[in-house]
């Protein structure tokens, strides 16, 4: 049995008609395609509030991308409402009851950037995650 080289080897004899060998690339870590770290990008910028618009507005022919950047955009919207909201409240009602708001506050930012590194995560996974109401809304943007 003879031992066969690598093909990254080149051959010992310059190929049929001439000219010099030159190997193929080798292939990206983890087997993607050579875009995939764009697409990565732009899933993670879909859920950054927005930012959001840089796919949407860049990535037109992945319907993937787009609807992980509509996704993104609502929930930044609702972020952006539930501030406003917050926000006026806590300056129209007196002491006690407008620190009470603010720990309600803290408490919901900490549970809006806990969906949002979810939902980064599931988009690098491939996966969707929908959020009530939210989805909806941004799915007939």
């Amino acid at each position: 049995m003879s031992e066969i080289p690598p093909p990254s080897v080149p051959p010992a004899t310059p190929p049929p008609g001439g000219g010099t060998y030159t190997p193929p690339p080798p292939p990206p870590p983890g087997g993607g395609a050579p875009g995939s770290s764009d697409r990565t990008l732009m899933l993670v910028l879909s859920y950054l509030g927005i930012l959001a618009l840089v796919p949407l507005l860049t990535k037109k022919d992945d319907q993937e991308v787009q609807w992980h950047a509509k996704n993104g955009l609502a929930l930044a919207i609702a972020w952006f409402i539930v501030w406003v909201f917050v926000f006026i409240v806590e300056r129209f009602l007196p002491g006690i009851i407008s620190c009470g708001v603010f720990l309600v506050h803290c408490v919901i930012a900490i549970g809006f950037i806990v969906l949002i590194i979810m939902a980064i995560m599931k988009a690098l996974k491939g996966e969707r995650m929908r959020f009530p109401i939210i989805t909806d809304i941004a799915e007939k943007m």
